[in-house]
């Protein structure tokens, strides 16, 4: 792999992940009329800027919180704290987002839980909980035992990776799945690619790109944080270039 800097990788990780909210915003609030509280279709809008921000963007944030060098020495226990605090606040935002959603498709007499999209996202969501509560029983509360925490660390490393590339794959879905729904009875149809179909469309492609970027971090042999264990435990954390 190549050798790259990591501060500079986390500065452009960072502003991508501000785009995708700023995008996601920009969408919502210039082609589908803004933001509400009263079960509009305004309130609707909450739906995919709470899911970005949360299920992408600050669950991305959480996932690289060890990879960060001043983690990588001293004790775990503050970074342990501000991972669980960032996957919480990802989770919070979840279910506002898909309070947001049931409350639409109620109000307005549609049904709930009929397409791919919302099957997948609920389950990322549910997946993502019982994450949470599993982390946090194992890694965060004194009772769990050495011997369990090692043998459930990968298993949380494996579904904290699939559960990023699930809400990539919801939010995705849901994007497509929203222009199709708005633009069949617009002016002009998605199929003939309006500026909103455009806009939308790149905010999925920067999506995309950001679950990527936060994997490839997430697989990088020389970004990892030491075992406590391990021979290198000690070693010093490479300089921010």
């Amino acid at each position: 792999m190549l050798d790259l800097p990591f501060l500079p990788f986390c500065a452009f990780l960072g502003g991508l992940g501000f785009m995708c909210m700023a995008f996601v915003s920009a969408w919502c609030q210039h082609w589908r009329g803004g933001f509400a509280l009263d079960g509009s279709a305004q309130m609707f809008n909450w739906h995919p800027v709470l899911m970005v921000t949360g299920m992408v963007v600050l669950y991305g944030a959480a996932a690289l919180v060890y990879r960060l060098p001043p983690a990588w020495s001293g004790p775990k226990f503050p970074w342990k704290v501000l991972h669980g605090a960032l996957a919480l606040a990802a989770f919070i935002l979840a279910v506002l987002g898909l309070v947001a959603v049931f409350r639409f498709h109620n109000d307005h007499g549609t049904p709930n839980m009929y397409s791919l999209h919302s099957w997948l996202g609920l389950a990322t969501v549910l997946l993502f909980s019982c994450q949470w509560l599993a982390g946090f029983s194992a890694f965060l509360l004194p009772w769990a035992p050495a011997w369990l925490r090692a043998l459930y660390k990968p298993v949380h490393v494996f579904f904290g990776s699939t559960i990023l590339m699930l809400s990539v794959a919801s939010c995705v879905s849901g994007i497509n799945e929203k222009l199709f729904f708005s633009l069949k009875n617009g002016t002009t149809e998605y199929k003939c690619l309006p500026a909103e179909a455009v806009f939308a469309n790149t905010l999925g492609l920067l999506i995309i790109l950001f679950g990527v970027l936060v994997l490839g971090a997430l697989a990088r042999p020389s970004w990892r944080r030491p075992d406590a264990d391990s021979p290198d435990s000690c070693q010093v954390p490479a300089p921010l270039r």
